[in-house]
């Protein structure tokens, strides 16, 4: 049985200051290109069945970079959209609500293109990529490159726990993640793995 290997995208300069970065295609930097480009040695040692990513340019330069070949782009990848959130720190949201949490409260809605997801929306398009993915498992590796929300939420559920439970699994930029098996059973095998 191969693993599900998670690529968060690099560093972008709303990633590098705290913004919600959902659905704005924002570039890499410099450091995410370099951090992105350092992923190439540890991913060439494995054997990928699949390659996936989100639509987003971030994590097609990425996955690019860090020499994953003929990415299939899943749409269900794309990033938490975060609604009137979007480009908003979360100190800068906590001064006028400071209970707000994305995990069990969600966004509210923004402008026009960006409706905003809770974390049930978000968890059924994570389920959707893992009824996909997981049978070509048995195949091989599955690399999955995305965003950090998205790819916490979709452990969260292949590990059987519900959606909100993704805010357990913090995921730096550049960096990788990797679930396996033991026993038939998903299990977290690696965390925030850099190159």
């Amino acid at each position: 049985m191969g693993e599900l290997v998670l690529v968060r995208h690099g560093q972008t300069e709303w990633s590098r200051t705290g913004r919600h970065t959902g659905l704005t295609d924002v570039p890499l930097t410099e450091e995410g290109e370099r951090q992105a480009a350092s992923l190439r040695a540890p991913l060439a040692r494995r054997r990928f069945a699949l390659v996936a990513t989100s639509p987003l340019a971030r994590a097609v330069r990425t996955a690019e970079l860090a020499g994953l070949e003929d990415p299939v782009v899943l749409p269900e990848l794309v990033e938490w959209d975060y609604g009137a959130y979007e480009g908003i720190t979360s100190a800068e949201i906590h001064e006028e609500r400071p209970e707000w949490d994305l995990w069990t409260d969600g966004v509210p809605p923004g402008d026009v293109g960006y409706p905003g997801e809770g974390p049930e929306q978000v968890a059924e398009r994570a389920d959707r990529v893992l009824a996909r993915v997981v049978p070509v498992l048995e195949e091989g590796d599955v690399a999955l490159v995305a965003h950090g929300h998205v790819l916490r939420v979709l452990t969260a559920r292949r590990l059987g726990l519900p959606p909100g439970r993704g805010a357990l699994f913090r995921m730096e930029t550049g960096a990788l993640g990797v679930l396996g098996t033991e026993h038939g059973r998903p299990v977290l095998g690696g965390w925030n793995l850099t190159g």
